[in-house]
């Protein structure tokens, strides 16, 4: 019989599945205070990055460490709005993938491929860098509004470079192939700008590992998006919105639960992992829903759907509703595919995940954890001939 032991380690390398609580970096860009339901950027209050800041200065602060001025921010913003285009051999090879593939995995793909249209791809310089951060936050929105285009069978919407135009509207620009309003500009905006960072979530440490092999920033992002495609990490938004989708009308709501509850299913869009209290981010979300619903009154059930949903969990529950849960009827009322959900959540992240990838870069150890052995130990060797 085999002989099977645990290799002993020392109470403070005992192991944490998951990596649950190891503090496994040191880093200055994202502080989260889960006991007290607390997120700030650079030590900004992400309910007042909410309120007073837009996605373009946040990335500024999270890439460069401070707020900026407002030449620097004009700056920042040319930089970024220069950067609006893809490459045309990029495009083509974009319209060979295949129609129906998931948007997740066309978003991986086409962010590995446009390392081979970039100059400065092996350039692993600061300066490079910074300048591929920016190309990346600038150039995945054009990606993903160009496959819901081409998917759709839809002329392909070339970009405005106006630094004038925030990302938030090119966005929706390209998508519907007419400007959006302006409370549908600034909430897109907002979200970005909640949902573009969050420490050591499992995309951005994907992100800081292949960094610290010293490996390029395409690498790095795109093991992260491969990253976020995952069930539970990215996807939890879409969950949430099929849910409501299901429900389909706020009468139907209370049946919903009562047979979710008899039925042991969870409640997307509830709970996490960090947060003992209220996800922050979902104050400013729910803000956001009712401000769209308001605006958009053919499509206000969502925010009354879930607003019933929320209040019914709490009382069956004791559970908060996190960041997917007002983002899911946010992104459906700006006419964002359901399926297309994590792709959005990938382009506001970029920010995050390049300032996280020049973080690692600038004070670089590799990373390489170990585990703890639970297989067998010291086993004879047995010629074949002799196996049983």
């Amino acid at each position: 019989m085999e002989k099977k032991e645990l290799i002993a380690v020392s109470p403070e390398s005992a192991f944490h599945e998951g990596l649950e609580d190891v503090i496994a970096a040191e880093s200055s860009i994202c502080l989260i205070d889960g006991k007290n339901s607390r997120l700030a950027y650079r030590g900004y209050d992400i309910h007042e990055l909410a309120e007073h800041s837009n996605f373009e200065e946040t990335a500024y602060l999270l890439l460069l460490g401070k707020l900026p001025t407002a030449r620097e921010l004009e700056d920042f913003k040319a930089k970024i709005a220069a950067e609006r285009e893809l490459p045309e051999g990029f495009v083509k090879l974009l319209s060979s993938f295949p129609k129906n593939a998931n948007p997740m995995a066309f978003l991986r793909s086409a962010v590995s491929t446009l390392a081979f249209f970039d100059s400065e791809s092996e350039d692993k310089s600061p300066e490079a860098n910074f300048r591929k951060a920016i190309r990346l936050i600038a150039k995945t929105p054009l990606i993903v509004a160009y496959f819901e285009r081409m998917r759709q069978g839809k002329e392909l919407i070339a970009p405005q470079k106006d630094a004038s135009w925030s990302g938030a509207k090119n966005f929706l620009y390209m998508l519907r192939g007419k400007e959006a309003s302006e409370v549908e500009n600034q909430m897109l905006d907002k979200y970005y700008v909640l949902l573009t960072e969050h420490d050591l979530n499992a995309s951005t440490f994907t992100a800081r590992t292949v960094a610290s092999t010293q490996s390029d920033i395409y690498s790095a992002i795109s093991g992260a998006v491969g990253t976020l495609k995952g069930d539970l990490h990215g996807s939890a938004n879409t969950r949430t919105m099929e849910s409501l989708i299901e429900i389909d009308d706020v009468s139907k709501v209370e049946s919903f639960v009562e047979q979710s509850l008899a039925q042991k299913k969870k409640f997307m869009g509830f709970g996490h992992r960090i947060y003992k209290g209220p996800d922050p981010r979902a104050s400013d979300l729910r803000k956001m829903a009712k401000a769209l619903a308001d605006a958009n009154p053919g499509q206000a059930k969502w925010y009354a759907i879930s607003e019933k949903l929320e209040k019914l969990v709490w009382e069956k529950k004791k559970l908060n509703c996190n960041v997917d849960f007002y983002s899911a009827s946010v992104l459906y009322i700006l006419g964002i595919p359901v399926d297309l959900f994590t792709t959005l959540f990938a382009i506001s992240r970029m920010a995050g995940w390049t300032a996280h990838f020049l973080e690692q870069s600038s004070h670089n150890r590799l990373i390489r954890p170990v585990s703890l052995y639970t297989g067998a130990t010291h086993q004879a060797y047995v010629p074949i001939q002799k196996r049983s």
